[in-house]
Protein backbone atom coordinates (compact mmCIF):
# COMPACT_ATOMS: atom_id res chain seq x y z
CA UNK A 1 0.00 0.00 0.00
CA UNK A 2 0.69 3.57 -0.75
CA UNK A 3 1.05 5.45 2.37
CA UNK A 4 0.01 9.27 0.93
CA UNK A 5 -3.00 11.16 0.83
CA UNK A 6 -5.73 11.02 -1.83
CA UNK A 7 -6.18 14.83 -2.68
CA UNK A 8 -9.70 15.96 -3.41
CA UNK A 9 -10.79 15.78 -6.94
CA UNK A 10 -14.66 17.75 -7.12
CA UNK A 11 -14.13 19.80 -3.64
CA UNK A 12 -15.45 23.08 -5.06
CA UNK A 13 -17.40 21.71 -8.04
CA UNK A 14 -19.22 19.14 -6.62
CA UNK A 15 -19.72 20.40 -3.32
CA UNK A 16 -18.32 23.36 -1.43
CA UNK A 17 -14.66 23.42 -0.51
CA UNK A 18 -14.46 24.73 2.53
CA UNK A 19 -14.95 23.54 5.60
CA UNK A 20 -17.75 26.89 7.25
CA UNK A 21 -19.62 26.30 3.99
CA UNK A 22 -19.91 22.42 3.68
CA UNK A 23 -20.37 21.77 6.76
CA UNK A 24 -23.67 24.98 6.32
CA UNK A 25 -24.34 23.07 3.65
CA UNK A 26 -24.79 19.56 5.41
CA UNK A 27 -26.36 20.64 8.41
CA UNK A 28 -29.13 21.70 5.75
CA UNK A 29 -29.10 18.61 3.94
CA UNK A 30 -28.97 15.96 6.53
CA UNK A 31 -32.35 16.10 8.80
CA UNK A 32 -31.82 16.01 12.73
CA UNK A 33 -33.88 13.00 13.02
CA UNK A 34 -33.84 9.42 14.79
CA UNK A 35 -31.69 7.24 12.43
CA UNK A 36 -34.34 4.12 11.64
CA UNK A 37 -31.44 1.53 10.68
CA UNK A 38 -27.95 0.39 11.21
CA UNK A 39 -26.21 0.54 7.63
CA UNK A 40 -26.17 -2.82 6.94
CA UNK A 41 -25.89 -1.91 2.24
CA UNK A 42 -27.55 1.19 0.94
CA UNK A 43 -27.57 2.94 -2.48
CA UNK A 44 -26.82 6.40 -2.98
CA UNK A 45 -26.96 9.37 -5.27
CA UNK A 46 -23.13 11.24 -6.16
CA UNK A 47 -24.18 14.51 -8.30
CA UNK A 48 -23.35 17.65 -6.91
CA UNK A 49 -25.06 18.68 -3.84
CA UNK A 50 -27.30 21.06 -5.59
CA UNK A 51 -28.58 18.42 -7.79
CA UNK A 52 -28.69 15.15 -4.97
CA UNK A 53 -27.65 16.02 -2.31
CA UNK A 54 -31.40 16.03 -0.67
CA UNK A 55 -31.76 12.28 -1.50
CA UNK A 56 -28.28 11.27 -0.12
CA UNK A 57 -29.00 13.28 2.91
CA UNK A 58 -32.17 12.24 4.15
CA UNK A 59 -30.63 8.65 3.13
CA UNK A 60 -28.07 8.87 5.50
CA UNK A 61 -30.20 10.62 8.36
CA UNK A 62 -32.19 7.57 8.01
CA UNK A 63 -29.47 5.32 8.84
CA UNK A 64 -26.83 4.74 11.52
CA UNK A 65 -23.51 4.61 10.95
CA UNK A 66 -20.92 2.02 11.67
CA UNK A 67 -17.13 2.63 12.18
CA UNK A 68 -16.43 1.00 8.76
CA UNK A 69 -17.59 1.60 5.55
CA UNK A 70 -17.14 -0.05 2.01
CA UNK A 71 -18.01 2.28 -0.41
CA UNK A 72 -18.11 1.05 -3.90
CA UNK A 73 -18.16 3.35 -6.88
CA UNK A 74 -18.10 3.15 -10.44
CA UNK A 75 -15.58 4.30 -12.60
CA UNK A 76 -16.49 7.06 -14.57
CA UNK A 77 -12.52 7.66 -15.90
CA UNK A 78 -11.84 4.32 -17.48
CA UNK A 79 -8.79 4.41 -15.74
CA UNK A 80 -6.64 1.98 -13.57
CA UNK A 81 -7.79 -1.37 -12.53
CA UNK A 82 -11.30 -3.49 -12.76
CA UNK A 83 -11.53 -3.91 -8.86
CA UNK A 84 -9.54 -0.73 -7.40
CA UNK A 85 -8.82 -0.50 -3.88
CA UNK A 86 -7.46 2.84 -2.73
CA UNK A 87 -4.02 2.57 -1.52
CA UNK A 88 -4.20 5.15 0.53
CA UNK A 89 -3.62 5.73 3.94
CA UNK A 90 -6.50 8.34 4.11
CA UNK A 91 -8.54 10.79 1.94
CA UNK A 92 -7.74 14.35 2.46
CA UNK A 93 -11.59 16.49 2.73
CA UNK A 94 -12.66 20.18 3.39
CA UNK A 95 -13.68 18.54 6.70
CA UNK A 96 -10.39 16.77 7.30
CA UNK A 97 -8.86 13.40 6.50
CA UNK A 98 -11.10 10.56 6.54
CA UNK A 99 -8.76 7.24 7.30
CA UNK A 100 -8.82 4.30 5.27
CA UNK A 101 -9.15 1.29 6.66
CA UNK A 102 -5.61 -0.74 5.22
CA UNK A 103 -6.68 -3.92 6.95
CA UNK A 104 -9.67 -4.43 5.42
CA UNK A 105 -8.46 -2.81 2.09
CA UNK A 106 -5.41 -5.69 2.24
CA UNK A 107 -7.73 -8.65 2.97
CA UNK A 108 -10.05 -7.54 0.09
CA UNK A 109 -6.87 -7.41 -2.18
CA UNK A 110 -5.57 -11.09 -0.91
CA UNK A 111 -9.20 -12.10 -1.07
CA UNK A 112 -10.29 -11.78 -4.71
CA UNK A 113 -8.77 -12.24 -7.89
CA UNK A 114 -8.52 -8.96 -10.06
CA UNK A 115 -8.46 -6.66 -6.76
CA UNK A 116 -5.90 -4.14 -6.87
CA UNK A 117 -4.41 -1.74 -5.28
CA UNK A 118 -4.42 1.41 -7.62
CA UNK A 119 -4.58 4.80 -7.44
CA UNK A 120 -4.92 5.78 -10.44
CA UNK A 121 -8.49 4.83 -10.67
CA UNK A 122 -9.68 7.06 -7.88
CA UNK A 123 -7.54 9.76 -8.85
CA UNK A 124 -9.95 11.80 -10.30
CA UNK A 125 -13.09 9.93 -9.71
CA UNK A 126 -15.75 11.34 -7.96
CA UNK A 127 -18.76 8.89 -6.86
CA UNK A 128 -16.88 7.82 -4.01
CA UNK A 129 -15.71 11.58 -2.45
CA UNK A 130 -18.92 12.93 -2.56
CA UNK A 131 -20.13 10.05 -0.04
CA UNK A 132 -17.52 11.02 2.08
CA UNK A 133 -18.84 14.44 3.60
CA UNK A 134 -22.30 13.16 4.49
CA UNK A 135 -20.57 9.82 6.45
CA UNK A 136 -18.15 11.57 8.12
CA UNK A 137 -21.10 14.01 9.29
CA UNK A 138 -23.08 10.87 10.75
CA UNK A 139 -20.13 9.49 12.15
CA UNK A 140 -16.53 11.38 12.68
CA UNK A 141 -14.83 8.25 13.71
CA UNK A 142 -15.11 6.53 10.60
CA UNK A 143 -12.87 4.13 9.03
CA UNK A 144 -13.52 3.80 5.05
CA UNK A 145 -12.31 1.09 2.37
CA UNK A 146 -12.63 3.04 -1.34
CA UNK A 147 -13.38 0.71 -4.36
CA UNK A 148 -13.84 1.90 -7.83
CA UNK A 149 -15.09 -1.14 -10.11
CA UNK A 150 -15.09 -1.08 -13.88
CA UNK A 151 -17.91 -3.30 -15.65
CA UNK A 152 -17.91 -6.92 -14.12
CA UNK A 153 -20.10 -9.82 -15.13
CA UNK A 154 -23.12 -10.87 -13.03
CA UNK A 155 -21.33 -13.64 -12.10
CA UNK A 156 -18.36 -11.28 -11.06
CA UNK A 157 -20.94 -8.94 -9.10
CA UNK A 158 -22.18 -12.05 -7.05
CA UNK A 159 -18.44 -13.53 -6.73
CA UNK A 160 -17.02 -10.15 -5.20
CA UNK A 161 -20.39 -9.45 -2.99
CA UNK A 162 -19.57 -13.09 -1.48
CA UNK A 163 -16.14 -12.48 -1.00
CA UNK A 164 -16.74 -9.27 1.10
CA UNK A 165 -19.72 -10.71 2.47
CA UNK A 166 -17.56 -13.38 4.17
CA UNK A 167 -14.86 -11.07 5.07
CA UNK A 168 -17.65 -8.71 7.39
CA UNK A 169 -18.64 -11.61 8.73
CA UNK A 170 -15.15 -12.42 10.04
CA UNK A 171 -14.72 -9.52 11.89
CA UNK A 172 -15.92 -8.54 15.29
CA UNK A 173 -17.77 -5.40 14.41
CA UNK A 174 -20.46 -4.40 11.98
CA UNK A 175 -19.63 -2.70 8.68
CA UNK A 176 -21.43 -0.87 6.33
CA UNK A 177 -21.55 -1.10 2.99
CA UNK A 178 -22.32 2.19 0.47
CA UNK A 179 -23.24 1.53 -3.11
CA UNK A 180 -22.65 5.08 -4.86
CA UNK A 181 -24.82 5.41 -8.40
CA UNK A 182 -27.31 7.89 -9.84
CA UNK A 183 -30.03 6.57 -12.01
CA UNK A 184 -31.41 7.32 -15.83
CA UNK A 185 -29.10 10.10 -17.36
CA UNK A 186 -30.59 12.60 -19.84
CA UNK A 187 -34.20 10.90 -20.00
CA UNK A 188 -37.46 13.12 -20.23
CA UNK A 189 -38.43 13.42 -16.91
CA UNK A 190 -41.45 10.65 -17.25
CA UNK A 191 -39.62 8.52 -18.79
CA UNK A 192 -36.83 8.53 -16.26
CA UNK A 193 -38.95 7.74 -13.45
CA UNK A 194 -40.70 5.05 -15.10
CA UNK A 195 -37.35 3.61 -16.12
CA UNK A 196 -35.91 4.35 -12.66
CA UNK A 197 -38.37 2.61 -10.95
CA UNK A 198 -37.85 -0.83 -12.66
CA UNK A 199 -34.14 -0.73 -11.48
CA UNK A 200 -35.78 0.33 -7.80
CA UNK A 201 -37.90 -2.71 -7.58
CA UNK A 202 -35.49 -5.22 -8.26
CA UNK A 203 -33.33 -3.66 -5.56
CA UNK A 204 -36.59 -3.69 -3.30
CA UNK A 205 -36.66 -6.98 -4.06
CA UNK A 206 -33.28 -7.72 -3.21
CA UNK A 207 -32.52 -9.05 -6.57
CA UNK A 208 -28.90 -8.57 -7.42
CA UNK A 209 -29.42 -10.85 -10.71
CA UNK A 210 -32.90 -8.93 -11.36
CA UNK A 211 -31.51 -5.68 -11.17
CA UNK A 212 -28.18 -6.31 -13.41
CA UNK A 213 -30.55 -8.04 -15.91
CA UNK A 214 -33.05 -5.31 -15.72
CA UNK A 215 -30.93 -2.04 -16.56
CA UNK A 216 -28.77 -4.06 -19.27
CA UNK A 217 -32.45 -5.20 -20.82
CA UNK A 218 -33.83 -1.73 -20.78
CA UNK A 219 -30.86 0.00 -21.34
CA UNK A 220 -31.32 1.96 -18.02
CA UNK A 221 -28.57 4.49 -17.90
CA UNK A 222 -27.79 3.54 -14.06
CA UNK A 223 -24.36 4.50 -13.75
CA UNK A 224 -23.32 2.36 -10.48
CA UNK A 225 -25.26 -0.84 -11.40
CA UNK A 226 -22.70 -2.45 -10.69
CA UNK A 227 -21.42 -1.02 -7.49
CA UNK A 228 -25.36 -1.60 -6.39
CA UNK A 229 -25.43 -5.53 -7.95
CA UNK A 230 -22.14 -6.28 -5.41
CA UNK A 231 -23.89 -4.34 -2.59
CA UNK A 232 -27.17 -6.38 -2.98
CA UNK A 233 -24.98 -9.64 -2.82
CA UNK A 234 -22.94 -8.97 -0.18
CA UNK A 235 -26.52 -7.42 2.03
CA UNK A 236 -28.42 -11.34 1.16
CA UNK A 237 -25.72 -13.28 2.42
CA UNK A 238 -25.26 -10.87 5.67
CA UNK A 239 -28.81 -11.74 6.19
CA UNK A 240 -30.77 -8.89 4.75
CA UNK A 241 -34.53 -8.92 5.14
CA UNK A 242 -35.78 -6.05 3.89
CA UNK A 243 -35.15 -2.89 1.45
CA UNK A 244 -36.89 0.10 0.87
CA UNK A 245 -37.14 3.29 -0.70
CA UNK A 246 -35.79 6.71 1.80
CA UNK A 247 -36.08 9.46 -0.95
CA UNK A 248 -36.41 9.53 -4.94
CA UNK A 249 -35.89 13.01 -7.17
CA UNK A 250 -34.42 13.71 -10.18
CA UNK A 251 -32.47 16.56 -11.58
CA UNK A 252 -35.53 18.54 -12.80
CA UNK A 253 -36.72 18.84 -9.32
CA UNK A 254 -34.16 21.68 -8.95
CA UNK A 255 -33.63 23.28 -12.41
CA UNK A 256 -37.42 23.16 -13.58
CA UNK A 257 -35.65 21.90 -17.07
CA UNK A 258 -37.57 18.42 -17.43
CA UNK A 259 -36.78 17.93 -20.60
CA UNK A 260 -33.44 15.93 -19.96
CA UNK A 261 -33.08 14.94 -16.39
CA UNK A 262 -30.56 12.49 -14.26
CA UNK A 263 -32.03 10.12 -10.79
CA UNK A 264 -31.42 9.81 -8.16
CA UNK A 265 -32.59 7.54 -5.74
CA UNK A 266 -31.76 6.77 -1.88
CA UNK A 267 -32.36 2.77 -0.88
CA UNK A 268 -31.52 1.14 2.40
CA UNK A 269 -31.29 -2.52 2.33
CA UNK A 270 -31.50 -3.50 6.10
CA UNK A 271 -31.60 -6.83 8.40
Amino acid sequence: MDATTRQPAVAGVFYPKQRPELESTLYSLVPEEAAHHELLACISPHAGYIYSGRVAGQLFAHLTIPGRVIVLGPNHTGVGARVAVAPHACWDTPLGEQPVDAEFARRLVDAFPGAEFDPHAHLREHSIEVQLPFLMRRRPDLRVVPVVVKHLSLAECLDLGKVLAELISGLDEPVGIVASSDMSHYQPDETARTLDHLAIDAVLARDPAGLFETVHREGISMCGVIPATVALSAANDLGAVDAHLVAYATSGDVSGDYSAVVGYAGVCIHR
